[in-house]
């Protein structure tokens, strides 16, 4: 009963030197040049697109939106504008293909990169402290989900650092709001605190960059459909029940809108110029999947396997995550912050709301993706981590908070309801799935962290993956309960002493997965085996197979691929160069055999006689 007015009596903390905190900021800052730096290093030999078609869908369309020739991906899934955006101004600075691609991996390694400082203000909403919340966020910020794609030219390169921008946002909207109606409560506005920052309209500023990030969200994919909806449902909610202030909920749904209205005209216009005959229909595929009971039970086994790869491929974190963010979320929604584990890790409302609207998104990514996938016939339609990736970073982060500010006779128990629900997930996959994990295509590119788990290169092997998930998880879990020896640290055990262990052990599982991805030598030289057509304009029979036309688009930079039908027409008048298949016989009138390509690699060329048409003309 005293404590509570002695505790206002008490005089605030004396400020913190200039120079300690400008010390924090260097450190952020180091540790981003370092994360690019590791990024740059370890895809220093990718010189154009590996994952196609949608590398080169995302590079068409960032020349397109720059100013240069388009292309035609008629019938393709759909590459949308948003992260062809942060691309658009490389096709200013250089035209070479090979030098395009590699500022596009440059461009990618920043963003992803910047997920280290993001990472290290999660953690210390979570309550971890300044060190230990540094220590760990440059550990996770080397992550699977921010190594694998910040090299490749794909939205999955920016979707982890924009997800990580948008819960902090979400988040401390949240905690404005309910900072503010507090003060209501009490008739006092506390200065020197978030209270100040209220006033000064961080509420509003918290509401417009949540609202951006998730109508620039869904610009950049469709999986940011999901975040934008979840952020007009909460946001909405919150407003109804006046638990945020109005000013800042109605700026964080007007931002929104704004974007996503810009964001559809923009992707409207994207898709009339490089879609002239339509995209890939994966909205009606979504809708004939929900409404058949055979649809369901695929979209279900589907996001089943992929919360499975989601809790493999962070070594158990996640699960941790998840399991903690759905106690959380179920412990109800009281206004008075509860008190949990060693150190009393504070779960107020806007943790709860944050925990909630990061489930919502995971769960709704993971159903909704595997709804509208195609069954393409290969195994990652049934297990699949690269939708949720987005998301593998923030799980990671909650799982080793967790880890560090949980009591510790709790933490074993997270972790078996974390290797329960892998088990569960992935019992259920491999149920749905069957012999097909076993007969359908497996392509290496899908797999990379189950790969590192099991060992096996060419094909899917869950127990395998699964156990040594565990081992990691239980290695992780016995370096958090451990008792350690502050005396000799000089450290109470639960300061910045309980977060080492976990730490580094986390540490050496993230070294071993870099030793892995990283190159052993250059690609060894060899004859390219696409087309090199000369200056001009270039034609490409439709019979030619995607696998060789459509790199091409990205390697012809000069002027937009034209399309025709070899077996009806020959090819357009004026065209330079024309691509044709191996049977399409001898060339037409005013055409020649250049003698280029192979039979085994699905083309031939021909050349139109009398071109002096250079690149650009």
């Amino acid at each position: 009963m005293l404590s509570t007015p002695v505790a206002r009596l008490r005089p605030p903390p004396a400020a913190r030197p200039a120079m300690a905190d400008r010390r924090w900021w260097w450190a952020l800052a180091g540790g981003w040049v370092a994360h690019v730096l590791l990024r740059l290093w370890l895809f220093r030999y990718h010189a154009g697109p590996v994952a196609n078609p949608d590398e080169t869908g995302y590079l068409a369309a960032a020349r397109w939106l720059a100013g240069g020739p388009g292309a035609d991906f008629t019938g393709s899934t759909f590459y949308q504008s948003g992260y062809a955006l942060l691309l658009a101004p490389i096709h200013w600075v250089s035209a070479d293909p090979a030098t395009v691609y590699r500022l596009a991996v440059a461009v990618g390694s920043m963003v992803s990169a910047t997920a280290f400082p993001l990472a290290y203000l999660v953690l210390r909403r979570l309550a971890v402290g300044r060190r230990g919340a540094l220590l760990l966020a440059f550990v996770v910020g080397a992550s699977p989900a921010l190594l694998l794609f910040s090299g490749l030219a794909l939205a999955d390169a920016i979707l982890p650092t924009l997800l990580l921008g948008w819960l902090l946002a979400i988040h401390d909207l949240v905690r404005a709001g309910a900072g503010r109606s507090g003060s209501r409560r009490r008739g006092t506005v506390r200065h020197g605190t978030v209270r100040r920052g209220i006033v000064g309209g961080a509420d509003v500023w918290a509401g417009v960059v949540a609202g951006g990030l998730a109508g620039f969200a869904m610009t950049v994919h469709m999986r940011g459909m999901v975040v934008l909806a979840v952020t007009v449902i909460v946001v909405g909610a919150l407003l109804v029940a006046r638990r945020v202030p109005r000013r800042a909920g109605l700026a964080a749904l007007a931002t929104a809108a704004g974007v996503a209205v810009a964001g559809t005209v923009l992707n409207r216009a994207l898709a009339a110029a490089l879609y002239p005959g339509g995209t890939r229909d994966l909205a009606g595929l979504l809708v004939s999947r929900l409404t058949g009971l055979d649809g369901q039970a695929w979209a279900l086994a589907g996001a089943a396997g992929q919360l499975w790869y989601l809790i493999v491929g962070t070594w158990g974190l996640a699960g941790i995550g998840l399991v903690a963010a759905a106690t959380v979320t179920l412990r109800g929604a009281g206004r008075t912050s509860r008190r949990v584990g060693d150190g009393g890790l504070a779960v107020s409302f806007a943790h709860r709301v944050t925990a909630a609207a990061l489930l919502a998104v995971t769960l709704g990514i993971a159903y909704a993706s595997s709804a509208a996938l195609p069954d393409e016939h290969r195994v990652g339609n049934y297990a699949y981590g690269r939708y949720l990736s987005c998301v593998a970073v923030a799980w990671t982060l909650a799982g080793v908070a967790a880890l560090v500010r949980a009591r510790r006779r709790s933490i074993p128990a997270l972790a078996a309801a974390a290797a329960a629900l892998g088990a569960g997930t992935g019992g259920v996959a491999a149920w749905y799935a069957g012999d097909r994990l076993d007969r359908y295509a497996f392509i290496a590119f899908d797999f990379p962290e189950v790969i590192f788990l099991s060992g096996v290169p060419d094909r899917l092997d869950m127990a395998a993956a699964s156990l040594t998930a565990l081992a990691l998880l239980a290695g992780l879990t016995v370096l958090a309960v451990l008792p350690v020896l502050p005396g000799r640290l000089g450290l109470p055990a639960s300061g910045w002493a309980r977060v080492v262990p976990p730490a580094a052990g986390l540490a050496a599982v993230t070294i071993a997965f870099v030793a892995h991805l990283a190159p052993r030598s250059a690609p060894a030289p060899g004859r390219d085996w696409l087309p090199a057509p000369g200056p001009g304009r270039v034609a490409v029979d439709t019979r030619v197979k995607w696998n060789v036309w459509l790199p091409l688009t990205h390697r012809v930079w000069w002027t937009r691929l034209e399309m025709y039908d070899g077996a009806r027409q020959a090819p357009p008048a004026g065209a330079c160069t024309a691509i044709v298949p191996p049977t399409a016989g001898p060339p037409p009138a005013g055409w020649a055999a250049t003698g280029d390509g192979d039979p085994s690699k699905g083309w031939t060329s021909w050349t139109g006689r009398g071109c002096g048409a250079g690149p650009g003309h």
